[in-house]
């Protein structure tokens, strides 16, 4: 994988020109998971995420947690293209590194496993005081901070011949779609209209509700176990798959309507993912910049 210190500045002053355009684990999706994870930094780790986010972020990691998706198709950040998904097997629901953490020419390690493991390990470096110029420690936040996203959301770990649904179109209630962009977006868009005015800090707000002391509160110990964080993308990755071919592809073929119930079951799966993305982010975060000797948890009190 590419690893190479990229110039940011020049980029970043189109950032928030770009945001309303973007379409991927939708931006909501993105901005959700990063502000949970700056949630439970640890106080030492959140000043070192402010410290690298550009003045104009004002501290806050979830405003640029979406550059990635908007200066992938840019010449110099062509590369970062497959970084953002896995293709797997059809039919396999399964992850293999080895079989499938590759870019469509073959290239070894470019997928988003690989590339939470390898700005993860870039971060690692500025806790160890290193002053290796190889990289760009705000790129490697931003990038980490939305692959973490990607990595969980089970559509972007599909199959190879519909590119993780993105070819099976279909109508999600009365507009058209396509399988991968109902996951992406459209079930987190009908949450919000149908649910919450709208309004997404208050979805945030009933997401952290059931992470805190709600339906999932007993989960998150688990959710957090990582005895390796180089291995622990993969056993994401595997969930996210498993998720894709159990919710996601199951009855659904091109042109068919979506709507009701494909809605009311899928939306908590959906919702679920976006916890576990900003809760393991803030562990790995916290691992990667903290203190510690990277065997606790790493989670903080939520705030």
């Amino acid at each position: 994988m590419k690893m190479s210190s990229l110039g940011l500045l020049a980029s970043m002053c189109m950032v928030l020109m770009l945001v309303a355009g973007v379409h991927c684990w939708s931006k909501e999706g993105h901005i959700m998971t990063c502000q949970i994870a700056q949630s439970l930094l640890k106080p030492e780790v959140d000043e070192v995420v402010r410290h690298l986010l550009p003045p104009y972020a004002k501290g806050d990691l979830s405003s640029l947690c979406v550059w990635p998706d908007q200066i992938r198709h840019w010449h110099k950040y062509q590369w970062t293209s497959p970084l953002h998904f896995i293709d797997t097997p059809d039919d396999a629901c399964s992850f293999d590194y080895a079989r499938d953490c590759h870019d469509p020419h073959g290239k070894e390690d470019m997928c988003v496993a690989g590339a939470v493991t390898n700005f993860t390990s870039q971060l690692l470096h500025y806790k160890e005081g290193t002053a290796d110029r190889r990289y760009n420690m705000t790129e490697a936040l931003l990038f980490l901070s939305h692959f973490m996203g990607d990595l969980h959301q089970p559509m972007h770990i599909g199959f190879t011949s519909d590119r993780g649904g993105n070819s099976i179109e279909l109508r999600w209630f009365r507009h058209k779609s396509n399988l991968h962009h109902v996951w992406d977006r459209e079930i987190i868009l009908t949450a919000e209209k149908d649910y919450y005015e709208k309004d997404m800090t208050l979805l945030l707000q009933d997401i952290e509700a059931n992470y805190t002391d709600g339906a999932w509160s007993d989960d998150t110990s688990s959710w957090t176990h990582c005895d390796d964080l180089d291995s622990c993308p993969s056993k994401y990755a595997a969930e996210s798959i498993a998720i894709a071919c159990k919710y996601g592809y199951k009855g659904v073929e091109p042109g068919v309507t979506l709507a009701d119930d494909y809605f009311d079951s899928r939306m908590p799966i959906v919702m679920k993912r976006v916890a576990q993305g900003g809760v393991r982010l803030a562990m790995f975060l916290n691992r990667a910049l903290g203190d510690d000797d990277g065997q606790e948890e790493g989670v903080a009190s939520p705030t």
